[in-house]
């Protein structure tokens, strides 16, 4: 189980790396190399051409955001699907966040800065990137609670492809 976790968390880092090399790429050598960070993510906001991977999904409590990470002073761009607004503002105590497939009973990993992590305790850390989880999978939820007892967790938000 703990390879099968490491893989996946592997998988996700991979992903990441994959879909974002050619925008770092691209932002480098739009800007000077004296320039600081801030000026460098604006240069490669300016550059996205890359579409919205979750266009074609059914998102009830998510929504689809485009954000920048600055490893090492190179900023990369990314899409990732985070809890709206209103779900995000609502009172949560005793659990943890986790992203689950009901079908399969799989979980996913959510991208707290550039670590893939199975659980975060506060909304604002729910953030699921393009992954082999989210396209081999037509309906994931994020769920509230003990990810030991999935069926249990409360569904927050859900997330569903049509084929």
């Amino acid at each position: 189980m703990a390879f099968r976790i490491a893989l996946r968390a592997l998988t996700v880092t991979a992903a990441v790396a994959a879909l974002t090399a050619p925008l770092a790429q691209s932002a480098s050598a739009a800007t000077a190399p004296s320039r600081t960070a801030t000026t460098t993510a604006a240069a490669a906001s300016a550059t996205v051409t890359e579409e919205n991977p979750f266009r074609w999904m059914d998102l009830d409590g998510l929504r689809a955001e485009f954000r920048f990470m600055c490893p090492a002073g190179r900023c990369v761009g990314y899409w990732s699907l985070v809890l709206t607004d209103e779900v995000a503002k609502r009172s949560y105590s005793g659990g943890e966040f986790f992203a689950y497939a009901p079908a399969t009973g799989e979980f996913g990993f959510f991208l707290d800065t550039d670590i893939a992590t199975r659980t975060v305790r506060n909304p604002g850390q729910v953030r699921l990137v393009d992954s082999d989880f989210t396209r081999s999978h037509p309906r994931f939820e994020i769920r509230y609670g003990n990810p030991e007892h999935p069926r249990k967790a409360r569904v927050v938000a859900t997330a569903t492809t049509w084929m």
